[in-house]
């Protein structure tokens, strides 16, 4: 299809006009005579601190960049070709660096404290939107966020605080979703209950589930029931738990993990991901990824208790970063002025966590889901599409189904709720035949929303 590539930047100015920080994006818009029904999605990673490249290059742009994924993919030259499963044919799509990442900088008099918060960060996205649908006169067109990891916390209350700027969204995509930050702290028990039914999708892809069930959603579904009932309920009763009823779990969690049953009772049946990623593969002397578990990783031994490093974050970086700036240099003739920032440490360890919730009261974690809640109440037609991996141990699927049956909805709005799942990890996008069906599902998606604005017109 023919269409326009921009990258660019766009300055955001405070409020006696200095500017303050200068946000890059690359936004590819299909070359039509209106723009009033054409759909415009804004894209983003999370972090917090890192830069929009994995979506940009590796999932719904016209061109993508190919992995070997979950196999290690071999240093340069890498694959940059055109993306049969791009969104373009669908809406016009704008991936966004934040602020002090990518190519994104803090300018002027402003510092990293300006911008490096829930709340601060929440006010530039906001502000660059705003400007964004001005300077391109995209206002009256169906707006739609699609954020990943932390970028989904940073939808969901992005939803809400643009809402209150007379912003309304059509539809939120959450991929691989952090709904709830305060939901894992230290004393209860909802972190492991959460993580179970994704240690037994990654046992299953290993082999490491004797014997092995033919269907993984029936096999998790069990998982699930087990998960929120007995084993709940055995945590829930802590030391007071009988001996005999603390074997029978660690049986049971050791059957669906893959871990030996010694250890979950070490680890007083409870496991925490870091040793999972360790333990799930020891005899072979493998390691599993944090971002997706299909990828195996060599330590320098097996007598430490985590892994050394990601497998599936090392494997597909660097391939990322080189058809970034390919893309740029060859495609789109942008010549980069600084390093492309794929993470930004900075930003995360001085990221400031605090976050005023819709009702007003400030807390020391963001909850994003109830912020999404409040604007699916005071917009009836948001609808929210759901996306997750099976092998996913930094955003655990079975924690968001949780955050999302606990958002307090209306009955008239539950449906505006979707779920879909895929047999990979944290970034869906990176295998061929998952992206295809990713496409189809956010095509669907976008088309029942067109539905809507149709049916809305015509009353």
């Amino acid at each position: 299809m023919d269409y326009t590539a921009t990258a660019g930047n766009l300055l955001l100015r405070n409020n006696a006009g200095q500017a303050e920080a200068s946000v890059f994006y690359v936004a590819y818009t299909a070359n039509t005579k209106s723009t009033a029904t054409r759909p415009i999605t804004f894209l983003f990673n999370g972090g917090p601190g890192a830069g929009s490249v994995f979506l940009l290059m590796g999932s719904f742009g016209p061109k993508r960049a190919h992995t070997s994924s979950p196999a290690i993919t071999a240093p340069a030259p890498y694959v940059l070709s055109d993306n049969p499963d791009s969104l373009l044919d669908t809406t016009d799509l704008v991936f966004i660096d934040a602020p002090g990442a990518g190519f994104s900088r803090i300018v002027g008099h402003a510092t990293g404290k300006r911008f490096w918060g829930v709340d601060e960060d929440l006010d530039a996205f906001e502000h660059f939107i705003e400007r964004y649908l001005s300077v391109n006169q995209r206002w009256n067109s169906p707006k739609y966020l699609l954020g990943e990891s932390y970028g989904t916390a940073r939808a969901a209350m992005l939803a809400y605080r643009l809402s209150q700027g007379n912003i309304a969204l059509n539809g939120v995509v959450l991929m691989s979703s952090v709904l709830n930050s305060g939901a894992h702290m230290a004393g209860t028990d909802l972190e492991s209950e959460s993580y179970l039914p994704t240690y037994a999708a990654i046992a299953w892809y290993h082999d490491k589930i004797v014997p092995k069930p033919p269907s993984l959603p029936a096999f998790l579904d069990e998982v699930r029931a087990f998960a929120s009932g007995p084993y709940a309920q055995a945590l829930a009763a802590g030391d007071s738990l009988p001996d005999s009823e603390r074997d029978a779990i660690a049986a049971r969690v050791s059957h669906y993990t893959g871990i030996d049953v010694n250890y979950v009772k070490q680890a007083r049946l409870q496991i925490w991901p870091s040793r999972f990623r360790k333990q799930l593969l020891i005899r072979e002397s493998r390691t599993v990824g944090r971002y997706d578990a299909r990828f195996e990783g060599m330590d320098y031994d097996d007598a430490s208790e985590h892994p050394d490093y990601d497998p599936s974050v090392t494997s597909v970086s660097s391939a990322f970063d080189a058809a970034l700036h390919e893309h740029l240099a060859q495609d789109l003739h942008f010549e980069a002025k600084d390093a492309y920032r794929v993470f930004n440490d900075a930003a995360l360890t001085q990221w400031n966590w605090k976050h005023r919730a819709w009702w007003g009261e400030q807390l020391a974690l963001p909850y994003a889901a109830a912020d999404l809640a409040e604007a699916m109440r005071q917009n009836p037609q948001l609808r929210v599409l759901s996306l997750n991996g099976y092998f996913d141990l930094a955003t655990p699927f079975f924690q968001t189904e949780y955050d999302l049956a606990h958002m307090g909805l209306d009955p008239t709005l539950r449906s505006n709720v979707q779920r879909t799942y895929y047999p990979t990890g944290h970034m869906i996008y990176l295998d061929d035949a998952a992206l295809h069906s990713l496409k189809g599902d956010l095509v669907r998606f976008y088309n029942a929303g067109a539905g809507e604005v149709s049916k809305g017109g015509s009353q």
